[in-house]
């Protein structure tokens, strides 16, 4: 019990708790950009969120797939089927006492590369550059996962 204590007053402890901050604000922040987008696009999914309109036939006019919507809600769902792992992994990754130079090259590769995948994907550019960008965080999250499964292997 004592190393575990020991594991979470480290520097690396503390540096996945900061980058592990990093990338759960910026998928929250996310659901605040498909707000505003659904706002400003007058682009709704469900039919109580016209409250504010009158007529119930332009209600149900705003009750509508946007494609713009669309790629912010989807590039907010990937972040969700990533960020939750690297969060999960990440704290395990933390407990098995890495290098901190290592460590911290993981959790900064992987906080980059959302931020790069949010870019390419709300900016809608050329693919590969959106799909490096996931794969690159894929490959850091399995990256840290083989050490969590070695280290407990081996122990």
């Amino acid at each position: 019990m004592a190393e575990v204590v020991h594991m979470i007053d480290s520097e690396v402890f503390l540096a996945f708790s900061t980058y592990a901050t990093i990338v759960v604000l910026k998928m929250m922040l996310m659901s605040f950009l498909t707000s505003y987008f659904r706002l400003t696009k007058q682009a709704f999914s469900n039919y109580e969120d016209t409250a504010l309109v009158k007529s119930s036939e332009d209600r149900k006019k705003l009750v509508r797939v946007d494609q713009d919507v669309e790629r912010v809600r989807r590039c907010h769902l990937n972040d969700l089927e990533n960020v939750v792992p690297f969060v999960m992994i990440g704290l395990l990754y933390a407990l098995t006492g890495p290098d901190l130079s290592t460590a911290l090259l993981h959790f900064r590769v992987f906080v980059a590369s959302r931020f790069i995948h949010t870019v390419a994907y709300l900016m809608a550019l050329p693919q590969p550059s959106r799909g490096l960008a996931f794969g690159v965080g894929l490959l850091t999250t399995l990256s840290m996962a083989y050490r969590v499964l070695t280290t407990a292997l081996f122990l």
